[in-house]
């Protein structure tokens, strides 16, 4: 413990010192006076434009979460974008916090062999569902922001532009690619709860079409949740690399070979459990049992190496037809220890180092993946109309292994570390192809019909008794019907479905049932105004899902529902409302319900068995009635910036719809746990020169207690940060 306060206080001092300097360094920099040079004759160079033009703001232009580099006012489905200039201004470090701007979207908290990130999105689950510049990244890790220059999140199912997956949404990570320019930033921060971060973006133009980039990362953060006998709290230690390399850019033939590592070394935090069907506040023998109580300690670990290794070739046949392939090999490994909490008996509350109270959460994996995409678009003219074509092909090779860790120590004083694992592995090995073609056409003047199918085949190796071997084939459709009024109009209706077997991200049934399958139907409009400096969306949507499966990879009952739907509907507005003024802010209203109740398939007798008859027609776990969010800043006198926003989610529930009755029903009525709904406020103030800036954010503004996670079948649930404070110093040269 001394080593790693020691650690802590080395690095914060040294983030400090280069806080302090890096204003000063650069104001040394800008007094001095550019030399003249002597006039020189450059050779012409014929480089075609890149391909995404940085406006900037928070309106995004430019999406290839369709497959193609598109415009997302033109895709007929609804999709939100996170900017980096978002990011940027809300001090963004981790994917989650990204996430906190996609309206319709809830945190599930860890548990049952599954951890890092894990969202709901439309009331369903995406862990299978995100992607890295649109490739599968779907491994159980939490992600980092900054080599991200955009999330997007494509809302509705999405199989035939993805392959498998579930029925909210798609989450596609956008990197951060090198540029023919010499541009580079270096940012310090320093916060409450010993946060400090550094980053720094280094882009250097190598040659006429020839550039590098390289990205790093470094932050450390803990919150106030204490464990009451040690001191001990949650911490957030993660470092990363990034490097990009391109030649060909803006030609005919462009390559980029990008490589990306990130570590993380947390003390992971599983939160509190329900007292009374609420987060625990009482008072016990030992002590106070609230969200401030942390129930692990610095023996605790949640260590992860991420390496992605990705090779992107785009050869373009003429302006309207290029084929562009990808290329990656990636490798996740991570091994953990938790603390869950203790249930609220009358010893409940830590009194000595040993963590003996609550359960403990230990596994080791790996997952290992080779990825080739490769996709086929042109623009052409048929029949007296004009067409978008796209054709793909894609290869999945996935190794995936998991085990649980063997507790070194006793039961009294338990001990883990990632060399010593017992039990039986779980394994699973797979080779997923796939092939897929998307036509748009404008069958009359400003009407469009998108048609889309694709194929999956997947065989693999799954170590299960029942079912050691796996074979399937599903065809996933996309169609959609636009009306593009006037140039500043959209208003489609769309179709799209999606699927997803076992083994691949659940464990298998006792028997072989359907696979889940999803339908979405989705109504909407796109606006842009200001002279297209504003976008305004709206979508009226329906998803079902038949055959849900749990996501608790240690559950005894695979399936949670076999029927279960969200009505949506959703408004999204980003952009200047003046050249000074700038807001991004979504609000998202679902009436998620269960149609069906489970049937799952009885170990012993093999006999079909069914979820308490109670159960239909109830609310969705962990699925507000509404969420909202809103983020505005106003530049002042040129260099100040202000700004604020707010998060806000409805009260939602935690329950498993699986079994019977339970506690989840009190003299026949619906008693679930219910989370609290809350708002969060935030703020931010900064100076920005040309050259450097200052920057102060202060989160949780009115420190509110509120919970941002929960695990869905609803044992416990983790408390949100609160009120913090971060100063930022950035420089660019």
């Amino acid at each position: 413990m001394m080593l790693t306060q020691h650690k802590s206080l080395t690095q914060k001092s040294l983030y400090l010192a280069v806080m302090l300097a890096l204003p000063a360094a650069n104001a040394i920099a800008e007094e001095k006076a550019p030399e003249v040079a002597p006039q020189q004759t450059l050779e012409e160079v014929n480089v075609k434009a890149a391909s995404v033009s940085e406006i900037g703001g928070y309106q995004a232009t430019k999406t290839r979460v369709g497959k193609v580099l598109q415009d997302p006012q033109d895709i007929p489905q609804a999709i939100t974008s996170v900017t980096h200039d978002l990011m940027h201004d809300q001090q963004i470090s981790s994917l989650r916090d990204a996430l906190r701007n996609v309206s319709g979207l809830t945190f599930n908290a860890a548990e049952g062999g599954r951890g890092g990130d894990n969202f709901n999105l439309r009331g369903f689950y995406t862990f299978g569902d995100i992607y890295l510049d649109n490739m599968r990244d779907t491994a159980q890790y939490y992600r980092e922001t900054y080599n991200l220059d955009q999330v997007d999140v494509l809302r509705g199912s999405a199989a035939m532009l993805f392959g498998r997956g579930q029925a909210g949404g798609v989450i596609n990570q956008v990197t951060k690619m090198a540029k023919l320019e010499d541009k580079n930033t270096v940012t310090g921060s320093l916060g409450s709860y010993s946060y400090h971060q550094m980053t720094g973006d280094f882009n250097k133009k190598l040659g006429d079409t020839t550039a590098i980039r390289v990205n790093v990362m470094d932050r450390h953060e803990e919150n106030y949740r204490q464990n009451p006998a040690t001191g001990d709290r949650p911490e957030i230690d993660r470092q990363g690399i990034a490097v990009s390399f391109g030649t060909g850019i803006g030609t005919d033939n462009e390559f980029y070979l990008n490589h990306v590592y990130t570590q993380t070394r947390d003390v992971p935090d599983f939160g509190i459990s329900f007292f009374n069907k609420r987060p625990a506040n009482r008072t016990v023998a030992t002590g106070k049992i609230d969200d401030k109580t942390f129930y692990g300690g610095n023996q605790n670990f949640d260590n992860s190496d991420t390496r992605v290794t990705t090779g992107i070739f785009t050869h373009k046949f003429s302006e309207d037809t290029q084929l562009r392939t990808q290329l990656r090999s990636a490798s996740y490994d991570r091994a953990y220890w938790a603390k869950t909490p203790h249930q609220t008996a009358a010893n409940a509350v830590p009194t000595n180092a040993s963590l003996v109270l609550g359960q403990n959460q230990a596994r080791k994996s790996s997952y290992d993946t080779l990825n080739l995409q490769s996709d086929f678009s042109t623009k052409l003219n048929l029949a007296g109309m004009k067409h978008q074509v796209l054709a793909g092909v894609e290869y999945l090779k996935e190794d995936s292994y998991r085990q649980s860790l063997r507790n070194i120590g006793t039961a009294s004083v338990p001990g883990y570390t990632e060399s010593q694992v017992t039990g039986t592995p779980t394994k699973f090995d797979a080779d997923n192809y796939a092939v897929y073609a998307q036509d748009t056409i404008e069958f009359v003047k400003n009407w469009d019909l998108l048609v889309g199918l694709r194929r999956d085949e997947l065989r693999a190796d799954y170590s299960s008794a029942t079912s050691p071997k796996l074979s399937y084939g599903e065809n996933s459709y996309r169609t959609g019907l636009s009306w593009h009024q006037t140039p500043d109009s959209h208003y489609y209706v769309s179709f799209s479905d999606s699927f997803s077997p076992t083994a691949d991200l659940y464990q298998l049934t006792v028997a072989p049932l359907p696979p889940e399958r999803s339908k979405t139907v989705e109504l909407g409009a796109k606006w842009l105004f200001l002279d297209g400096d504003l976008s305004f969306r709206t979508a009226l949507y329906r998803t079902t899902k038949d055959w849900e499966r749990s996501t608790d990879l240690e559950a005894t009952a695979s399936i949670l529902t076999k029927k279960r739907r969200t009505d949506g509907l959703e408004f999204e507005l980003a952009g200047h409302l003046t050249d000074n003024w700038e807001v991004f802010g979504g609000v998202a209203f679902m009436d998620a319900k269960i149609l069906e109740v489970a049937e799952n398939v009885n170990a012993s007798t093999g006999l079909i068995t069914h979820a308490y008859a109670g159960y239909k027609g109830q609310r969705a776990r962990n699925t507000p009635a509404m969420t909202a969010n809103m983020w505005t800043t106003y530049t002042i006198a040129g260099n100040w910036k202000i700004g604020g926003g707010f998060e806000a989610k409805g009260e939602r529930t935690g329950y498993n719809p699986s079994g019977g009755a339970g506690t989840n029903f009190v003299n026949g009525a619906f008693k679930p746990n219910v989370v609290p709904g809350y708002t969060r406020w935030d703020v931010m103030a900064a100076y920005e020169a040309k050259k450097w800036a200052v920057r102060l954010n202060v989160k949780n503004l009115f420190d509110k207690v509120y919970y941002g996670d929960v695990y869905d079948n609803g044992a416990f649930l983790t408390p949100g940060n609160s009120r913090t404070a971060i100063l930022t110093t950035e420089i660019k040269f």
